[in-house]
């Protein structure tokens, strides 16, 4: 069942057309993928599927109730939650904080709960508390909890920034490039966390990355986008060996990558 459809989707900034009838589905609980070079319009998708541009014209539905012209914190309250190419955490704020952030979409407490500390705002902090806690435990990063954000390694501050997105409980997650600037180790682990995510959090993931070995080895379906088009789907080994693919993106060596020995 698809939980994201997209049907012609097009931006256009003046006479310069980043996305042109780029129509995708992702399906519930699955691992999408977006690949491709740069500047072929993956981000500006994104963009829009969150609400941060409109489309000049396509629709966009999420289980089937069309989100385009929505702002992004509406987006977001819908279930749509994201992570950044650039890395967006709030540095001075501790570990557990940033998590904490993430929750207040979906947390009740007024000002007159705050400002009287009724048993019922105490006890809604204390399950934020207790959720971000599990959050940060399954990222293995519950013992820096009370550590800066910018003090954190390029690595876990990644993952603290994913960590932060499921915070909203989406139903679908948008990770942008979460691989970049990773080394081998922290990839793997990623790579691990990623394919679990989707049953221990009831999210589905739809995510860019240029880690041609990620994306072969997680990825249910993969969509490739080139000069602001769609060029081809298909799962990894249709991929790997689709001769648009080979040309515009992956090279004849990188496309051996993600398969069996």
């Amino acid at each position: 069942m698809p939980i994201l459809e997209v049907t012609n989707l097009t931006k256009e900034f003046g006479g310069l057309v980043a996305n042109k009838d780029i129509s995708m589905t992702v399906n519930e609980g699955s691992i999408t993928a977006v690949i491709g070079p740069n500047g072929a319009g993956k981000t500006t998708f994104f963009n829009m599927v969150t609400g941060v541009y409109k489309p000049t014209s396509g629709d966009i539905l999420l289980e089937g109730e069309s989100i385009v012209g929505l702002k992004p914190d509406v987006v977001a309250k819908k279930g749509i939650s994201r992570t950044f190419q650039n890395i967006r955490l709030f540095g001075e704020m501790s570990v557990i904080e940033n998590v904490l952030v993430g929750m207040h979409n979906h947390l009740n407490t007024g000002l007159l709960g705050i400002l009287f500390n009724l048993p019922s705002t105490k006890k809604e902090e204390l399950d934020a508390e207790q959720e971000a806690y599990r959050l940060l435990e399954y990222f293995d990063l519950a013992k820096l909890l009370n550590e800066k954000a910018k003090n954190l390694s390029y690595g876990a501050q990644r993952k603290l920034e994913i960590a932060r997105a499921l915070a909203t409980k989406p139903k679908l997650i948008l990770l942008d490039e979460p691989a970049a600037g990773m080394n081998p180790k922290e990839t793997a682990e990623l790579t691990s966390i990623i394919k679990k995510m989707g049953e221990e959090f009831n999210v589905s993931v739809l995510l860019i990355e240029h880690d041609m070995k990620l994306v072969m080895e997680i990825s249910e379906h993969i969509y490739v986008l080139d000069h602001g088009e769609k060029i081809a789907e298909g799962n990894a080994e249709e991929i790997r060996s689709n001769p648009k693919v080979i040309e515009a993106y992956l090279g004849s060596a990188a496309v051996q990558i993600g398969q069996k020995e």
